[in-house]
């Protein structure tokens, strides 16, 4: 089957405050959040995720929409790896792909290169080519549902089924007791957070762009505890002092955990570089067919 493809409207946005600049971090001192939504600069995929003094860094650029109707619609469709163009301002023209979303009223992240970054400003337009939602992977057993990644993405992130079972490669194995931000919410427009204890060994290893694997955690509807289930994401955002929030996945698969067999290995590459994105699979052609 061709898979769908849309072309979507996204605008970069300024990073925003409340009325005092300060969040309360889990010990209850105050900080002021930097890192947060806009433009990013000098994160990368593959840094560490505590590499970086900030909260919830993301290495790129946060894309959203004036209208929250059209905003929530962009999250929705968008898939990692999905391509964009800078449409207007200094970095017109720059390409990139989508990396993952944050939820929040609708927000998409995007990688792009650093020579782009560095002229991009708030309010600029980018163009999405919106593929994935809905895709099917061939021969996966019953129960196993793939979402927000675009179909060429899956041999990038060596997703394949061998004997009736999905096999991935993930950086780590994690419980669900971690989940914080983002239970309860749609998957489809939202990244969990990771609430990693201070000095876990295993948040000291994580990368932007590792895939992770969370047991007891189904994200076919809205994120929440089940039992003997387990869901892969790709590590879209860096840690954060805030109690119940911390480095974040997208998730990108989901089912029964007897159907899906996540082997973990810490010293293994990142999954999600600069490099396996320009590299995959295209999937939709510019006249919109499959190729």
């Amino acid at each position: 089957m061709i898979p769908v493809a849309m072309n979507l409207a996204g605008v970069v946005e300024s990073p925003s405050v409340g009325e005092t600049p300060y969040r309360v971090d889990r010990d209850g001192r105050p900080y002021v959040p930097v890192g947060d939504g806009g433009v990013v600069l000098g994160v990368h995929l593959g840094d560490l995720v505590g590499g970086v003094d900030g909260d919830h860094v993301v290495p790129g650029a946060t894309l959203s929409h004036p209208d929250p109707a059209a905003a929530l619609g962009l999250t929705s469709y968008a898939c990692i790896g999905n391509p964009v163009r800078v449409r207007d301002g200094a970095a017109a023209g720059a390409r990139g792909w989508v990396l993952g979303k944050r939820g929040e009223h609708g927000r998409v992240l995007v990688t792009l290169p650093d020579e782009a970054l560095a002229v991009l400003q708030p309010g600029d337009g980018v163009a999405v080519r919106a593929c994935g939602q809905g895709a099917v992977l061939p021969g996966a057993p019953s129960g196993v549902q793939l979402l927000n990644l675009d179909p060429g993405m899956l041999g990038t992130l060596g997703i394949m089924v061998v004997d009736d079972r999905v096999h991935v490669s993930v950086r780590a194995l994690v419980p669900s007791r971690l989940a914080g931000n983002g239970i309860g919410r749609p998957a489809h427009q939202w990244d969990v957070d990771l609430a990693f204890p201070a000095g876990d060994p295993v948040l000291a290893a994580l990368r932007l762009g590792d895939l992770v694997a969370v047991t007891d955690l189904d994200v076919r509807h809205n994120i929440g505890f089940r039992r003997g289930w387990v869901t892969v994401g790709v590590l879209v955002h860096g840690d954060s002092p805030q109690p119940g929030h911390g480095p974040g996945i997208t998730p990108v698969l989901t089912g029964p955990a007897t159907a899906i067999l996540a082997a973990a290995d810490l010293t293994g590459p990142t999954a999600v570089t600069w490099r396996s994105l320009s590299t995959q699979q295209v999937t939709i052609g510019a006249e919109g067919r499959a190729r």
